[in-house]
C-alpha cells in the first residue's frame, strides 16, 4: 500500500522503480557475498581510511592463526620420528598453540618429514590442495629439502619437496633435532603475521598428471 495517494500511472511507475531497485539491491549483494574476500579487500584498501581497515583484520586474522597453527602431519622417514618427539610431552607444541592434524581439510601447514619418492609425489601433492588458503610447506631434514645424502643419486627420489609444492620454511639436518623443528615453527609464525588478507594467493604446486612429473623422472635418472 502507498504512503501517498498517486495518480495511477504516476503510482505504477515509482513502484516499477522501487521493484528496479530492490532487484539491483540484491543482485548487488549476492555478487558481493559471492565475491572472494582477498577481492573485496583490494578494494576495501582503495577507500578512505581503507588501510587501516585492512591492516586491523590482518592483525587481528593473523593473530588468531598463528596462536593456533594446525599442521598435517606427512611423515615419510627417520626424520618423522624426531617430529614425533617434539611433539610429545618433553618438547610439548602444545604451549605454542601447535597441534597436529591427520586430516588436510583442518590443517594450516605441511610438515613434510623424511624422503619424498616419485611415486609419493603426486599423494603429497594432491593433499597440499586439498588444504585451504592460507597454506604454507615446511621441509623437515635434508631428504625434503635436497633429497638428502644418501639419496642425492638415486633416480626416484624427489631432489626437493620445493618441485613440487611451494615451501616456506626449510630445516636442514639428518635429521633435525626437535629443536630445530620448533625453531623452524617460530619461524613459520613470524611469516605468517606478515601475510595480508588484500594479498594474492601463493603459487600453486605443479597439478597432478602435469608433463613436469615426467622432467623430474628424467632428473632422476
Amino acid at each position: 500500500m502507498a504512503l501517498i495517494d498517486l495518480p495511477g500511472k504516476v503510482q505504477q511507475r515509482v513502484d516499477a522503480a522501487a521493484d528496479e531497485a530492490i532487484a539491483r539491491g540484491h543482485a548487488a549483494f549476492v555478487k558481493f557475498s559471492t565475491t572472494p574476500a582477498r577481492r573485496i579487500a583490494r578494494l576495501v584498501e582503495k577507500l578512505p581510511l581503507g588501510e587501516k581497515a585492512v591492516g586491523l583484520a590482518d592483525r587481528v586474522l593473523n593473530m588468531a592463526r598463528y596462536c593456533s597453527l594446525w599442521p598435517m602431519t606427512f611423515g615419510l622417514a627417520c626424520c618423522a620420528i624426531e617430529m614425533m618427539a617434539t611433539g610429545a610431552s618433553r618438547y610439548d607444541l602444545d604451549r605454542f598453540g601447535i597441534m597436529f592434524r591427520a586430516t588436510p581439510r583442518q590443517a594450516d601447514a605441511m610438515i613434510v618429514a623424511g624422503t619424498v619418492t616419485m611415486k609419493m609425489a603426486p599423494v603429497l601433492e594432491r593433499l597440499y590442495h586439498q588444504m585451504p588458503e592460507p597454506r604454507y610447506v615446511v621441509a623437515l631434514g635434508s631428504c625434503a629439502n635436497s633429497a638428502g645424502r644418501f639419496y642425492h643419486d638415486a633416480y626416484s627420489v624427489v631432489k626437493g619437496v620445493e618441485r613440487i609444492v611451494p615451501v616456506d620454511v626449510y630445516i636442514p639436518g639428518c635429521p633435525p633435532r626437535p629443536e630445530a623443528l620448533i625453531d623452524g615453527l617460530l619461524k613459520l609464525q613470524q611469516i605468517m603475521r606478515r601475510d595480508s588478507v588484500a594479498e594474492k594467493p601463493k603459487v600453486h604446486g605443479i597439478r597432478l598428471g602435469d608433463e613436469r612429473y615426467e622432467v623430474l623422472k628424467g632428473e632422476g635418472e
